[in-house]
């Protein structure tokens, strides 16, 4: 999905992304782009296989340059989490140690806390083919188990981060669920919509629609009831006082 706005504030903060032996160039580049989609910045490189930096990266990272320039490498996952105070680890399967396992919309508000008190986080993600070693995990204090289809929850590494990612952003979004775009115009007044009103039910009367006569009053309570559940914008209420002028004229 297309769609970039590089005047738009970039959200600073979040947990640490820390791929542990990533394996394909291509994949950290996704990583990045993921990342910063949810306006996460700091990535963390653990033995990268193919050494860093890595020219395959900064193509799929599809303008996500900044992330991968930023990137930190480390020789050992010990060595990349001993600066952070919370560690999340991203796991699939079951690994028989005693931990707390969140889901990520669940573990993102104690993120948020954590981070509230400027103290630092970060969620490990395990190489492309066999994810994080049980060493790995042994250093984290909560396990993050995304709910998928039980039968199929295998993930690519750039969707696993964008899942942590989009929690993450989403916790802080303040973008309404829906939302009528107006562009240049505005909603109609009532006092727009009852001279519409007024004008149609004229041409109705006049054309013979409202018949009978007893059941007018409830014809035209019913026709206002339907354009008024339309939410008319004045560009509109415009548009129908056109067309009844123009099937007027066509009357005549």
């Amino acid at each position: 999905m297309a769609g970039t706005n590089k005047t738009e504030a970039l959200m600073q903060g979040g947990p640490a992304v820390i791929l542990v032996n990533p394996q394909l160039g291509q994949n950290i580049g996704m990583v990045a782009r993921a990342m910063l989609n949810c306006g996460l910045t700091e990535l963390r490189l653990v033995a990268p296989r193919d050494g860093w930096p890595n020219p395959d990266a900064e193509a799929s990272a599809a303008g996500a340059t900044l992330v991968l320039e930023e990137a930190k490498v480390f020789p050992t996952t010990g060595e990349a989490v001993a600066d952070l105070q919370r560690v999340y680890a991203t796991t699939a399967r079951a690994r028989g140690m005693t931990k707390v396992v969140e889901t990520p919309r669940a573990a993102i508000g104690g993120m948020r806390a954590v981070s509230a008190k400027g103290q630092s986080v970060g969620v490990l993600f395990g190489p492309e083919r066999a994810g994080l070693k049980n060493d790995d995990i042994a250093l984290a204090d909560t396990i993050l188990e995304v709910p998928l289809n039980p039968g199929f929850s295998s993930l690519n590494l750039a969707q696993a981060v964008l899942l942590v990612g989009y929690e993450w952003f989403q916790a802080a979004d303040e973008t309404p669920a829906s939302e009528l775009v107006l562009n240049s115009t505005r909603p109609a007044t009532k006092g727009e919509l009852i001279n519409f009103f007024q004008r149609l039910e004229k041409a109705l009367e006049d054309s013979g629609f409202l018949y009978p006569p007893e059941k007018t009053p409830i014809m035209v309570r019913n026709i206002r009831n339907m354009f008024q559940r339309a939410d008319l914008t004045e560009q509109e209420v415009n548009t129908l006082h056109g067309i009844i002028s123009a099937l007027w004229e066509k009357r005549r």
